[in-house]
């Protein structure tokens, strides 16, 4: 697998990209429900440590993700979509990548405003991005909060268009972002 892609598929980095935040996003997601009904204490604070280290790399993949798109054109439509499908389809990427900026953007200000240095794994601490700030950690929570129920939305919506591809539409949109996907024989 390439990094550079004919013209009609996805690259090995943007599908790098692709799988490795699904399967960040989906533990961010596991790791804040547990979280949030423990009881305070050690396995509690470990857990917020992994989850803001987690959330800090998908910021870092998804502003390398946006730059790698940015230089690497999507391929084509398989299918002939309609012109509502066609901004649909846009607008769920356009809203995914601006979540996926916006919500560890969130919780690091919430942690900053709550006086709480972000370390990363353990390897180095961010800088607070605000002072401490009550209210505004409130704020910043309810974001965090809203934007997760949005991401999940988001979510279910892009993996609702990749089926219909996949099932009722029957092309290989779905297979050419699959890390393995053999494309179907479209013959001589």
């Amino acid at each position: 697998m390439s990094a550079a892609a004919p013209p009609d598929r996805w690259g090995a980095v943007a599908k790098l990209f692709h799988w490795l935040t699904a399967v960040l996003v989906i533990a961010l997601a596991v790791i804040g429900i547990i979280m949030a009904d423990m009881p305070l204490g050690v396995q509690k604070l470990e857990l917020y440590g992994l989850h803001k280290s987690i959330g800090i790399t998908v910021l870092t993949l998804t502003t390398l993700r946006l730059i790698w798109r940015l230089t690497h054109p999507a391929p084509p439509p398989l299918a002939p979509p309609g012109a509502a499908e066609i901004v649909l389809a846009k607008a769920v990427h356009v809203l995914l990548y601006a979540v996926l900026l916006a919500m560890p953007l969130a919780g690091w200000i919430m942690s900053s405003a709550a006086n709480f240095s972000v370390s990363v794994f353990g390897l180095f601490t961010l800088p607070n991005l605000v002072g401490p700030d009550k209210a505004l950690e409130e704020a910043a929570k309810a974001t965090h909060f809203w934007l997760a129920c949005t991401l999940g939305g988001l979510f279910l919506l892009h993996l609702a268009g990749a089926l219909r591809h996949h099932v009722l539409l029957r092309d290989d949109t779905l297979r050419r972002m699959l890390p393995f996907g053999k494309l179907r024989d479209s013959g001589p």
